[in-house]
């Protein structure tokens, strides 16, 4: 098994970590890979706020070849783009321009009239918003994905033409109440999106870039397109994939030659490095600053960090929990099966990826496990977070 190390900040033991658990991590990517369920691994560690391990392991795909994981490979983060979409949103909290109880209709007037007049900020941020969820949730044969209202309606556009993708994703409607349960719903990230842009007057993925990610220095992480540089160092899952990297060039979406273009990539659109997710991580772990930089104020991180639902059911995936734990973009899965601190909060990208922050430890951990498109292992994320947290001394 190639392995290819990274930066580090410190020794582990230096932070009360004992090395032999990252040795141990090592070992449990590589029975993963010699059973085929992944071919290679990506991960950083931070204690204290400093790097203790960094690697790539195992192989990874480019566009135009095979070759090495390393510590600086890109990776799409999927769902993980959520959180940084909440720290956005909650950057206009912060400014003024608008509260997580303001009503979603009074900001975009499509979600003004039933059944969708109820819904507020804080329920799209907290996947309580009643709108339809991410296909597989629920068993259901005849379900229609929001996209598809949208295809269908991109059939009459031209290009030139603004396009007004909302109107036609309502179509699916509501499958229950705000607020009544949590249902993991990608879709209501996406109208955070719209109304990122509605109030700052800029695209979403501007936003975040200008209040986020550039401000930490996460030169690694952005949304598509990008400049050559980076794109040939994203690691390449299907074919679907190099399409969308074959089409991307530097610099922002000008021409909106398509209508895919109109809509907010806020559910799950970013790439990014380990390095570059743990940076994030401790500006969290800093309550909100990082390196002197202020990104978030210290009310806000405990508010995004903090449980804030109350008795709200969870029935998503088979799940039968009464109570189920949530902060604003953030999880808050607790129970038997993590080692992890109470209080530790965390999101998971499909793909797969994981990000995982303990305020109490001041641990924090990025990994990267490109399963094959399709398929799913749990050990490849919560066994790992189990391993990755038994190293503290």
């Amino acid at each position: 098994m190639h392995i290819t190390e990274g930066k580090t900040e410190c020794l582990p033991e230096e932070a009360g970590y004992h090395s032999g658990r990252i040795l141990a991590l090592d070992e449990h990517f590589g029975r993963m890979m010699e059973r085929r369920e992944i071919e290679g691994a990506a991960y950083c560690i931070s204690k204290n706020g400093k790097v203790i391990a960094e690697k790539g392991l195992g192989l990874a795909h480019y566009y135009d070849h095979d070759d090495s994981m390393r510590p600086d490979t890109i990776h799409g983060i999927a769902s993980i783009t959520k959180t940084f979409t909440a720290a956005a949103l909650m950057k206009l909290v912060e400014d003024g321009y608008t509260r997580l109880d303001v009503k979603v209709g009074d900001i975009l007037p499509q979600f003004a009239s039933k059944p969708f007049d109820g819904i507020n900020l804080f329920h799209l941020l907290t996947h309580t918003s009643g709108l339809q969820p991410d296909a597989g949730c629920f068993p259901n044969p005849y379900f229609a994905p929001v996209w598809r209202y949208m295809e269908e309606a991109a059939k009459e556009w031209k290009p030139g033409e603004e396009f007004d993708w909302l109107t036609p994703s309502m179509s699916c409607g509501m499958r229950r109440k705000p607020g009544e349960e949590w249902q993991y719903c990608s879709y209501g990230f996406v109208v955070l999106g719209a109304v990122i842009e509605k109030i700052s007057g800029v695209m979403a993925e501007k936003y975040i870039h200008d209040n986020i990610l550039s401000p930490l220095g996460m030169k690694d992480t952005f949304f598509l397109p990008a400049d050559s540089e980076r794109l040939k160092r994203i690691h390449v899952t299907d074919e679907e994939d190099k399409e969308d990297i074959k089409s991307a060039v530097k610099g922002e979406k000008q021409c909106l030659s398509s209508w895919r273009d109109y809509i907010p990539n806020t559910g799950g659109g970013l790439f990014s490095t380990p390095g570059d997710l743990i940076r994030f991580a401790n500006m969290m772990l800093g309550m909100g600053q990082l390196d002197g930089k202020r990104i978030l104020g210290r009310k806000t991180v405990e508010k995004m960090t903090s449980s804030v639902l109350a008795h709200t059911p969870d029935y998503c995936w088979g799940a039968e929990e009464p109570d189920r734990k949530y902060g604003i973009g953030f999880d808050r899965r607790e129970g038997p099966g993590f080692l992890y601190s109470k209080g530790t909060y965390m999101h998971e990208g499909a793909g797969s990826c994981s990000l995982v922050i303990d305020p109490a430890e001041q641990l924090a951990a990025a990994w990267f496990v490109p399963f094959r498109p399709g398929e799913w292992y749990a050990d490849g994320l919560w066994n790992v977070s189990n391993i990755i947290w038994s190293g503290l001394i």
